[in-house]
């Protein structure tokens, strides 16, 4: 089974969760806290009333909050409860509202497993995950606006993190939407969608036609919130017509994803893929296999299928969990890579074979930019005798692992010295981390889509924060906050202060332009050209930012 970005943090120190500033209403502001209440302009910066920030939808009502000049609307369904009869289902519309429903509180989080989330106490401080109720009534999305109006703003709708198998839409307090509506005078939309066993269990195999999407209903709650979107961000403020869907991690990979499902045509015109970009789904034979073995650990008959709808839905994932033990046991002795609950290449919800094959394919016309960063699986933080290990030491280390997959064996040296002569200045820590961190899924992705019409730009982020005797590095996640204009709500990852806010704000101000024209280049960034297979041009992110072209390609031809 796959490690998730999840069990890697519990264990190298960057990653569980606890209640930070999205348990309250969020003293949120890229300004400096003497900016924020001035003695001129102290005045009440929260609204909630019986006429205040009240929308439609085709639902019903909803009714939200002002927050300094935001209007925040919270948990607004998009779907129905996905329990019972409709577990393993495709989304189903919600039941309309008559009365006024009140917006103001975090959708549940999908069900996923929270035991011991907050046990590691440096990865407690450092991410303070927050996480609300967790129900199969999941289905929920959150709305940031500058405005409830007629203006046709662009929309961003993020995608989170924690591969398939967990995670919400406001995990981290760097995903809250408020600062990037109000710099950009765009809205900001985030979604909870079902995950892991009980978002992508293929049991197409044994149960027939019912359950023939069961597979990917997961993608399927993706692909509904964009048609929320579509049907109602109008009367938010937002232009259904221009929709960027961004993520991170597993975020990244659901870009990737949605962007080319079929059903998501139309209404998706940017993507954004952050240290997640792919380019093929689960193999469909793995997945049905799975399916098989699910109904074996319950003991059931095919003909008994249903009754997994029955069942409490924690003890559902443990089963399904179980069950996918005992195929990795199987499938590992064959030699084959098995994987966790994920979407499945079904060659109807998404397509078989590698993405953006076809050059006037279902993502032809979108635009992309895929970023990851120097150092995504840094392992030194909370282990300061890392700081020491010599160049052959890396090598050995090398040799046996390289981030979650097998090591380099008698290849590692040689990769390891192609690494360091890129980065001459880089200590045996660093270069080991890079190699783990290396490009390369990023980079066959843009090859991929830069044969469709639509541009694909890279970035590689490599700023480090001065935390924890500057260990911390560019690590996976950091980046989230710099693109969400969010780096002082995240201050146990950025440090605070002028140098985070700085490259924020060229970022951001990339992310808004590419919003808005499908194009990053903005004033505060050098000129940031389109990716090329033949240049592999790239923007490199730090206090000094710089295309370049290619930088690793020779070390990265060894992996």
């Amino acid at each position: 089974m796959k490690t998730n970005r999840r069990d890697f943090f519990q264990t190298m120190g960057a990653g569980a969760a606890g209640f930070g500033l999205a348990t309250t209403l969020p003293l949120a502001s890229c300004a400096a806290p003497s900016e924020l209440a001035s003695a001129d302009d102290d005045e009440q910066i929260l609204f909630i009333g019986d006429d205040i920030a009240i929308a439609d939808t085709v639902y019903g009502k909803v009714k939200g909050f002002i927050l300094r000049g935001i209007t925040q609307f919270r948990g607004i369904p998009y779907g129905a409860d996905t329990g019972g009869k409709n577990r393993f289902m495709p989304p189903q519309k919600p039941e309309p509202w008559n009365d006024i429903k009140p917006a103001v509180w975090w959708g549940n989080t999908a069900p996923q497993n929270t035991n011991n989330r907050y046990g590691n106490a440096y990865s407690s401080f450092t991410d303070h995950w927050n996480y609300d109720d967790v129900s199969e009534d999941c289905l929920k999305l959150n709305v940031w606006t500058p405005a409830i109006d007629t203006n046709k703003r662009p929309v961003l709708v993020w995608l989170h993190g924690g591969g398939y198998t967990v995670g919400n839409a406001i995990e981290q307090d760097g995903y809250m939407g408020e600062n990037l509506s109000r710099k950009g005078d765009v809205v900001f939309v985030s979604i909870n969608h079902r995950l892991g066993p009980i978002g992508f269990s293929d049991l197409s195999g044994v149960g027939g036609e019912k359950y023939k999407d069961s597979g990917n209903v997961g993608a399927l709650d993706m692909v509904a919130a964009l048609e929320w979107v579509q049907e109602n961000i109008a009367n938010f403020g937002g232009d259904p017509g221009n929709v960027t869907i961004m993520g991170q991690s597993g975020g990244g990979h659901k870009a990737c994803i949605v962007a080319a499902m079929p059903a998501a045509a139309g209404l998706v015109h940017k993507a954004v893929s952050l240290s997640g970009a792919i380019t093929q789904a689960m193999d469909q034979s793995y997945s049905q296999k799975l399916g098989e073995f699910i109904l074996k650990e319950a003991g059931l008959k095919s003909s008994e299928i249903d009754k997994l709808q029955e069942m409490p839905w924690k003890d559902y994932i443990l089963l399904a969990n179980k069950a996918n033990q005992r195929l990795t046991v199987e499938m590992g002795g064959n030699g084959i890579m098995p994987g966790e609950f994920s979407p499945v290449a079904d060659g109807v919800n998404i397509p078989k074979g590698t993405f953006y094959s076809e050059a006037n394919g279902v993502s032809s016309n979108i635009p992309m930019i895929i970023c990851s960063t120097f150092h995504e699986w840094g392992m030194s933080r909370t282990m300061p005798e890392m700081e020491k290990i010599t160049a052959k030491e890396a090598k050995e280390m090398l040799k046996e692992r390289v981030g979650f997959g097998e090591g380099l064996g008698d290849k590692a040296p040689e990769v390891y010295d192609a690494y360091a002569n890129v980065f001459p200045d880089a200590k045996p820590i660093e270069i080991m981390t890079l190699v783990a961190s290396n490009r390369k899924g990023a980079v066959e992705t843009a090859t991929a889509k830069s044969n469709q019409q639509a541009p694909v730009y890279m970035a590689w982020f490599g700023w480090e924060p001065p935390l924890f005797d500057n260990r911390m590095r560019a690590f996976h996640c950091l980046d989230i906050c710099f693109w969400l204009y969010n780096p002082d709500l995240m201050l146990t990852h950025t440090g605070g202060g002028a140098r985070p806010r700085t490259l924020s704000e060229k970022m951001s101000d990339a992310l808004l332009s590419f919003m808005k024209t499908g194009n990053p280049n903005c004033e505060t960034l050098p000129e940031w050209p389109k990716f090329s297979v033949e240049n592999g041009e790239v923007m490199i992110l730090n206090d000094i930012c710089e295309a370049k072209n290619d930088p690793d390609r020779e070390a990265r031809k060894l992996l």
